[in-house]
């Protein structure tokens, strides 16, 4: 602090306590001039950098691991090319206007994501707290798959991957392990060596230490990411939102040209169009455009209220969401590509493994008869009655491309497939778990940010610095997560990737929509966003937003409500016999703990309206005239909740409440 403000402050000070003894007199609620003191303090608000900075931190923010395992799982579990159709539909209709709304909202208000709908109305205040939930459970399972990465960019500092090959059985005179022949080395190494999953959800098996250790190893890269707010955590987002693509682009020129390449292509291009009549389809497209654009989080609010008052948030929202639709369907070529060269191999080794059981119950039979599953399946048939206890399957290339990797284990299992094949391939292991790295970090930070930022703007906290706050967050979720590196760790993160958003998230987003274009008004929306970029949103803007996106997202609410009614709930496991991902029904126990998490990210909002509505706790406090006036909202209500006795330690602190609230512009 430079000596001039030093200065202005006791001169404020005494005049404070000449005109006042008591901070909280009725005669002090005189008109207040706001005064901008210099100094490096002048601006309670940090902000961005430059336009730059921002515009990365998005990027970085919106494109993350969902991009490259999640579209492409759920393209090939919802009929491949018929996904992308209901994906665009709901990114035009649904993603792009909650987007382009967010980063309005909060580029005018400048607050987090409590302290907005806070001020819009104080009915309103339990979605910023449901928005914050859902961060914090989604930062809490999403460092798991960092966590993941970490374990394999260690993994790859060797001469050989150790996922290259399979391993030997000592106690069978050294032949290969038969549950890695049957399936691949990659997918051997993720289930067994990585994860060491059990074969349920309901036996943990102990926590894994290898992975808890890298589990904190996460979370405190993370915390020295985020302890200083966005003047930390904006230049990391540089780094994070540019070295993905330089990564992608390489692994794309050397999948292509594999074996198979184009079966897995033609297999994503192709669409089921009967899936179109499956509502969970559209559920999930709906689904993943809030988790591609990271929207109902509140992050996308927090960024925005760093931004300069001027900013073009709609240009922003557009390209940004542009960016991230070409990015899932770049990333869902090369993993498609590799896809296909993984099932075709898979493919031959299992019509091998069938001529060769085939050729022990019948010694005239030639392996060489076997060369494509038509051929299987006529032997098959053939000699039933001789080799049907033997347990052979009819191998199809349709199965292998649907259950080759499925989850979190497509990135893991896909992309290792495709780095043993490059020269040099422990290089390349590093790149890309760093790019995964990369692309992990950066949709942490800007979710963490939005939490963060949202408990700063509470003000419940206010001796708390930010690192300490971050601190506690960070240690809390490291807490909670050691649920993840068990040996049913990978079965609790798809639980909680399930229950905590399909149906959270849309509610969060129906009511910011309502609660944006319905009670802030949608005329008084539209002319804050004319005064800050010089552009009155048109005809398509003010149709998505008052009718269009509300419907689509309403009806997502209630098929997901009736598909879980008429549906059970089932989850993946892996059958060790049969190197095979299966699905089973989860049991009662894991769907009341499902139930629980839905709730908890929806509850908050009719919770705080019933609440305020029948006055069971105040909106505003009973605060000081002198501070009351600058049009103080319920959400700074917090920090200035003091007894208004006139001790001096009570003008001191009335004296810095006074100063801050000069310093600080009004800018509801």
């Amino acid at each position: 602090m430079n000596t001039t403000r030093e200065t202005q402050l006791d001169l404020m000070r005494a005049e404070n306590r000449e005109g006042n003894d008591d901070c909280g007199s009725e005669n002090d609620d005189l008109e207040v001039v706001t005064i901008q003191i210099p100094g490096p303090d002048s601006q309670r608000r940090a902000a961005w950098g430059n336009k730059m900075q921002f515009f990365c931190a998005l990027v970085s923010y919106a494109i993350g691991l969902a991009n490259i395992w999640r579209f492409p799982y759920l393209c090939q579990q919802n009929g491949g090319g018929a996904f992308i159709i209901p994906y665009i539909i709901m990114l035009g209709l649904e993603g792009i206007p909650l987007f382009y709304l967010e980063l309005g909202i909060g580029q005018k208000l400048r607050k987090g994501s409590i302290g907005v709908w806070n001020e819009i109305h104080p009915f309103l205040g339990g979605v910023g707290i449901s928005s914050s939930i859902l961060g914090f459970i989604l930062g809490v399972y999403y460092n798991v798959i960092i966590t993941w990465c970490l374990y394999y960019l260690f993994s790859s500092f060797q001469k050989r991957l150790p996922w290259a090959e399979c391993p030997v059985d000592s106690s069978n005179n050294n032949t290969v392990v038969h549950e890695c022949h049957i399936s691949s080395a990659t997918s051997y190494y993720w289930y067994r060596d990585a994860l060491n999953i059990s074969p349920s959800i309901e036996e943990f098996g102990g926590i894994q230490w290898k992975m808890a250790g890298c589990l904190c190893l996460a979370w405190i890269i993370v915390f020295f990411c985020i302890m200083k707010g966005i003047k930390s955590s904006g230049r990391v987002m540089y780094f994070t939102a540019t070295f993905p693509y330089m990564v992608l682009i390489i692994f794309c020129g050397r999948a292509l040209t594999l074996p198979g390449a184009g079966i897995g292509l033609s297999y994503m291009f192709t669409p089921d169009i009967k899936k179109l009549q499956d509502p969970k389809v559209w559920l999930d497209a709906a689904t993943q455009i809030f988790y591609s654009l990271g929207l109902g989080f509140g992050s996308l609010i927090a960024f925005a209220s760093y931004n300069p008052p001027t900013s073009n948030c709609r240009r922003d929202a557009i390209l940004v969401s542009i960016i991230n639709c070409g990015t899932s369907l770049f990333a869902s070529i090369v993993v498609f590509a590799i896809l296909g060269f993984k099932a075709l191999s898979m493919h031959t080794t299992c019509l091998q493994d069938a001529a060769t059981k085939i050729a022990t119950a019948i010694p005239e039979f030639n392996t060489t008869m076997v060369t494509n599953e038509q051929e299987l399946s006529h032997f098959l048939h053939l000699y039933n009655e001789s080799i049907h206890h033997l347990g052979i399957r009819n191998c199809t290339l349709h199965d292998e491309l649907s259950q080759s990797a499925q989850g979190t284990g497509l990135a893991f299992i896909i992309f290792a497939q495709a780095i043993i094949e490059l020269p040099a391939a422990p290089l390349w292991s590093v790149l890309f778990f760093m790019m995964l790295l990369s692309l992990g970090l950066g949709t942490m930070i800007g979710t963490l940010e939005g939490v963060l930022t949202a408990i700063h703007d509470m003000n419940l906290f206010i001796w708390m610095k930010k690192w300490m706050l971050a601190a506690v967050v960070c240690s809390t979720a490291l807490l909670v997560g050691m649920i993840f590196v068990t040996c049913a760790g990978e079965y609790w993160v798809g639980l909680f990737d399930t229950f905590s958003a399909s149906f959270g998230l849309s509610v969060v987003a129906f009511m910011e929509m309502i609660g944006v274009i319905y009670i802030y008004g949608w005329k008084r929306f539209s002319d804050d966003l004319e005064e800050m970029t010089g552009i009155r949103p048109g005809i398509f803007w003010q149709a998505t937003w008052r009718f269009v996106s509300p419907v689509i997202i309403l009806v997502v609410v209630v098929a997901s409500i009736v598909s879980s009614a008429l549906k059970p709930f089932s989850y993946s496991t892996y059958n060790k016999e049969l190197a095979v991902v299966q699905s089973q029904p989860y049991p009662r126990w894991a769907m009341v703990i499902a139930a629980c998490i839905a709730l908890s990210t929806c509850l908050p909002i009719p919770v705080v309206a019933l609440l305020r509505y029948f006055k069971i706790v105040k909106v505003e406090a009973n605060i000081p005239a002198s501070v009351k006036r600058l049009n103080t909202t319920p959400s700074t209500v917090a920090m200035m909740r003091q007894n208004t006795a006139g001790s001096d330690d009570m003008n001191e602190y009335c004296d810095e409440a006074n100063t801050d609230y000069r310093t600080e512009p009004h800018n509801s």
